[in-house]
């Protein structure tokens, strides 16, 4: 089985700056591409920034300059620094990898985390 634990979130004015970690465990062989996502009540969710297994990077044009993307491969974890926070970030930030948990299988399965809540709020 494999987990991903999302941690950070919270209440932050608007202006303001917060960090998303998500820790990957359990049965895990090779992580590829992991992605943080958001999800606004009442709205889809939507991709925010994903960065490959090699750390290349691709994000949504709103988030560009604002948020960063970034991996530490050795821990299995993968965050977002999020500055110049805005009311609209007001989301549960969902975290999103693409993992093969055994070598006879390279087919990487989707795993998603269970959301923290990000409110941006005076």
């Amino acid at each position: 089985q494999v987990q991903l634990v999302e941690s950070g979130g919270g209440l932050v004015q608007p202006g303001g700056s917060l960090r998303l970690s998500c820790a990957a465990s359990g049965s895990i062989f090779k992580i590829y591409a992991m992605g943080w996502y958001r999800q606004a009540p009442g709205k889809q969710r939507d991709l925010v920034a994903t960065i490959t297994e090699g750390g290349s990077t691709n994000y949504v044009d709103s988030m560009k300059g604002r948020f960063t993307i970034s991996r530490d491969n050795t821990k299995n974890t993968v965050y977002l620094q999020m500055n110049s926070l805005k009311p609209e970030d007001t989301a549960v930030y969902y975290c999103n990898a693409a993992i093969v948990t055994h070598p006879d299988n390279w087919a990487p399965g989707d795993y998603w985390g269970q959301g923290t809540q990000v409110t941006v709020s005076s």
